[in-house]
């Protein structure tokens, strides 16, 4: 039997069809009060947007997940890691200011907000598992130490995944620090000294202090501090920094997925995923920026299975025509592919095909559409 994503258009037409009460009815369609107990502590996994962007989830959609997650018996927090780059998100402290700033407070949300990996990112739990490229993964102690899992992902494009669902948000997500470091490894850039014009944006994004700006010469990377994380290729707008993008990209989708794979143990029969196809933008919401986004709204879907919601994620996106004047420079027409156009040099299929070999989940999937009350589902 072919795993269900359920969907929910962003159309509406009357109270009963607004996206709040949406999220109401695919946590009840999808069984997540089945995947919780009475007592449970139950993980909210999301994204709280750094600071300058604007595509993240809306906290009044959040609200309603907390309140079906109580519903249920269940106890709810609302959790991200901390990141591997400077901003407003890579200790405890700035992180929670940063999702204060962006509206997730108890008052909005209901819930409180814990950063999993802790003040520093060095709370996490050692998880054994068989993958090609680790055999543990540090993942974040709260996720971990959670009876059960809510995934609320903000469906997006990516430099460097190509795609951004649920299962970065797992893999990526609920990896520590250290954790996040060992899935970019394999990236190791270099400046490209005819496009760089030593706006010394690279040198502000790179945690390491790998880069430097150097008289007459602009920047230059010390590939011995150097520790993959890529931020310096995200925040650069000249296009100065290069990539070996076959082999790196590649094998970071693929370390993302066992990372993904270690997140989910012990909670296979607890775990839930919604992906929201609002405001579909190019680039990660780890931006300091939003850019327009590529598609006109498609609306929330709802799964057990992870690979299956991010593929029929790809599905409708690339079944959406693309808007004209934005990032997306090609594949404008139905049935394009926006991801590959967006981001060329990877390929975002990398981390459907791996996760579905690991036994993640299935890229074959039935599509249950819900309708408004009255009609008939289909």
């Amino acid at each position: 039997m072919l795993p269900k994503v359920y969907f929910a258009g962003s159309r509406a037409q009357s109270h009963r069809d607004s996206m709040v009460r949406k999220v109401e009815l695919l946590f009840e369609r999808v069984g997540a009060a089945r995947r919780i107990s009475a007592g449970d502590l139950v993980a909210i996994k999301l994204h709280f947007g750094e600071r300058g962007g604007t595509a993240f989830i809306n906290p009044v959609l959040v609200r309603k997940v907390v309140e079906k997650v109580r519903e249920a018996g269940g106890k709810p927090f609302l959790c991200d890691s901390n990141t591997l780059y400077t901003g407003g998100r890579s200790n405890a402290v700035d992180h929670l200011e940063t999702a204060l700033q962006h509206g997730f407070s108890y008052a909005t949300v209901g819930a409180p907000v814990i950063i999993m990996d802790g003040l520093l990112g060095r709370s996490y739990h050692e998880i054994k598992i068989q993958g090609k490229h680790f055999d543990s993964v540090q993942i974040g102690a709260a996720v971990v130490e959670a009876d059960a899992l809510v995934v609320l992902s903000h469906v997006k494009g990516h430099m460097m995944t190509g795609f951004g669902g649920a299962i970065k948000n797992l893999g990526m997500g609920c990896g520590s620090r250290a954790g996040k470091q060992k899935m970019h490894s394999t990236v190791k850039p270099e400046i490209r000294a005819e496009k760089c014009r030593r706006c010394g944006t690279c040198v502000k994004w790179c945690a390491s202090g790998a880069i430097t700006l150097e008289k007459g010469a602009g920047a230059r990377i010390n590939p011995e501090r150097c520790t993959g994380c890529g931020e310096c290729i995200i925040s650069c707008r000249h296009e100065a920094v290069k990539v070996q993008w076959e082999t790196a990209v590649h094998e970071m989708n693929e370390r993302m997925v066992e990372y993904a794979w270690g997140a989910l143990q012990g909670k296979e029969n607890a775990a839930v995923f919604f992906n929201f196809l609002l405001d579909v933008v190019p680039d990660c919401d780890c931006n300091p920026w939003s850019d327009l986004p590529i598609v006109p709204n498609i609306g929330i879907l709802a799964s057990t299975d992870p690979v299956a919601i991010d593929q029929a994620s790809v599905d409708l996106v690339n079944a959406q025509g693309g808007i004209a004047g934005t990032a997306l420079p090609k594949a404008l027409e139905p049935g394009g592919d926006k991801f590959c156009a967006l981001h060329p040099k990877t390929d975002y299929r990398v981390q459907l095909a791996y996760a579905e070999e690991m036994g993640l989940g299935s890229r074959r999937y039935e599509l249950v559409k819900l309708e408004p009350k009255g009609k008939k589902e289909n």
